[in-house]
């Protein structure tokens, strides 16, 4: 996702932008401003306010800071993140063109790698970016024009494979006008390209001469010692499955030095585990406690937690690929098959059940109480058993001796993926093995280790069913790179291959126009339009439940930001910790 225009329009923009949810795919993101999918169990709604900080009134310098997850990276080169380990890891490294503040506006930090706004021509398609002439990479060599130019092209290039690419592909060309400045013009009027902007940049001088097909198999981002980076802290070690070690890097130009030396991203068994170690003071953050851990961390005093709502809807994917299914036999291809589904699962029991009731239901890619939601617009899938079954019928499918259903001679069974050790997933992919198997289909949840299934079955498409959740990057309601066939892998993250020529045409009507009313219209009609056909059941909106042990401190303006993607690590360079 992406976003804007300038001179007026980007005022109009900016104001318009304020207080939307909507950020980026677990994905996010990333190297392109585009959603990433998200592994994190964690809850929404509850608006407990964060303390300040905990007891040191003023910043002290040094000293180190554990961060937990539970699942290992996939790569920390910004063309290719497209996970949420991998973007929690690359923010630290990484200085990005344009940041993105509380409110979800635009903006220049004293840590970004741009001098000042860009510039933007009267018609939105020419937007001037000018960099510090004191930004460096951590090899000594400056940051410069040249890393723009080839950054940007790389993205767009289709060869790359970068899941990026719906963000850059609108980029008619990027010419460097001097060493610190580029021009960058687009094909077309595109509404949210103003957060395009909010990208880091790859070093040209180290991957200038690395074929685009082979740079993904290159070593930069998969090896610590060939990774340039120019963000306040390197990447030294890298213990796989275990940790990341983050140190400061004593020659970071940014005018804002970090306070804390060292960053630990240290990968945990699972979430219950997590949280024992933050319990315990091993670790001294987790971005998303269980629901079910919630009140055990607040009632432990010497643990800062906050919760809000989270800019993150879980979902059930449907894979329209034949291949992988037995005998190419693709069980989702019919539309009153997928609306079976979506009544027969129990959406309001999850939400009440396994979310403790903080959860918002969701019909449409559109966050609740956002100017995007469709609210009525979309169509709204109770729990109905009978419902189901009928609907099924109607399609052709009949009980076999075991009571599971049967068409064309194959049986309604498939298998739903999800990512090991999130307690959430688990619970919600029983009650969906349930509840189908009230109907007559017949599901085999199974959990994966995240990093492996991201890049092993999800970003290839190669799975059958999946458990997923989109964490949005930016607050634009653009949605083409995860729905258009234009983003089939492995330069897309449609990765469920699903195809919807109406759907195609209303993701590139809606971001044409710059007025939010017109757009606003064309996301309800969007909404209505894949609520009914349905390349995704939408289960719910969720929030990061955020605790933070007593080592850690921070002002008010730099606390925690669950509103945003990544933002429970919003300004983290201006934290501090004490022993």
């Amino acid at each position: 996702m992406v976003a804007k225009k300038r001179r007026l329009w980007s005022i109009l923009l900016i104001l318009s932008l304020v207080g939307i949810l909507f950020a980026g795919c677990s994905t996010n993101n990333t190297a392109s401003n585009t959603p990433t999918p998200t592994e994190n169990n964690t809850t929404p709604e509850n608006t407990t306010e964060p303390e300040t900080e905990p007891t040191a009134d003023e910043p002290v310098d040094g000293g180190t800071i554990v961060l937990s997850t539970f699942s290992d990276i996939v790569t920390l080169n910004p063309i290719f993140i497209g996970d949420t380990s991998s973007g929690d890891v690359e923010q630290f490294l990484f200085a990005k063109l344009y940041d993105i503040d509380r409110e979800g506006n635009v903006v220049v930090e004293p840590w970004s790698l741009a001098a000042e706004p860009p510039q933007i021509s009267e018609d939105g398609l020419t937007y001037t970016v000018k960099l510090k002439d004191t930004a460096k990479w951590n090899d000594g060599q400056p940051v410069t024009a040249d890393d723009i130019v080839f950054t940007f092209d790389t993205i767009r290039n289709p060869e790359t494979g970068s899941p990026a690419i719906s963000s850059f592909d609108k980029v008619e060309s990027v010419t460097k006008v001097d060493d610190l400045t580029v021009n960058i013009k687009l094909k077309q009027i595109y509404a949210p390209f103003l957060y395009t902007l909010v990208t880091d940049l790859v070093p040209y001088h180290i991957l200038k001469d690395v074929p685009v097909k082979e740079l993904q198999q290159h070593p930069y981002g998969t090896d610590p010692s060939k990774t340039v980076t120019n963000g306040p802290w390197k990447w030294t070690e890298w213990k796989q499955g275990e940790s990341h070690t983050l140190d400061l890097d004593p020659n970071y130009w940014g005018a804002q030095k970090p306070h804390i030396h060292q960053v630990i991203y240290k990968i945990y068994a699972d979430q219950n585990t997590q949280v024992q170690a933050l319990l315990k003071g091993d670790a001294d953050h987790v971005s998303a406690i269980p629901v079910t851990q919630v009140e055990a961390v607040k009632a432990n005093k010497d643990i800062n937690v906050i919760q809000k709502p989270g800019p993150t809807y879980e979902y059930v994917g449907f894979n329209f690929d034949p291949k992988n299914f037995p005998d190419n036999y693709g069980l989702f291809q019919s539309q009153k098959t997928r609306q079976a589904i979506a009544y027969a699962i129990n959406r309001q029991g999850m939400v009440d059940n396994v979310l403790k009731g903080v959860g918002a239901l969701m019909n449409a890619p559109f966050l609740p109480d956002t100017w995007a939601d469709p609210k009525d617009a979309a169509v709204n899938y109770n729990y109905d058993t009978e419902k189901a079954k009928q609907l099924l019928a109607e399609d052709g499918w009949v009980p076999g001796k075991d009571g599971i259903l049967e068409k064309d001679g194959h049986r309604f069974s498939f298998e739903l993926q999800y990512n090991a050790g999130n307690s959430r997933r688990e619970q919600v992919a029983a009650i969906i093995q349930q509840n189908l198997s009230d109907v007559g289909i017949e599901v085999t949840p199974k959990g994966i280790d995240f990093a492996a299934w991201i890049d092993q079955n999800v970003n290839p498409g190669k799975y059958q069913a999946i458990l997923l959740a989109w964490s949005l990057n930016n607050p634009d309601p653009d949605a083409e790179s995860i729905y258009s066939s234009k983003y089939f892998p492995p330069a897309g993250q449609n990765t469920g291959w699903y195809k919807n020529e109406k759907l195609d045409q209303l993701w590139v009507d809606g971001y044409s126009t710059v007025d939010q009313t017109e757009r606003q219209a064309i996301y309800k009609e969007l909404a209505k339009e894949i609520s009914t056909d349905l390349p995704y059941v939408f289960l719910y909106q969720y929030g990061n439940a955020i605790g933070t042990g007593p080592r850690v401190h921070w002002k008010e303006e730099d606390r925690p930001e669950p509103s945003l993607g990544y933002g429970y690590y919003f300004h983290l360079i201006n934290w501090w910790v004490t022993e």
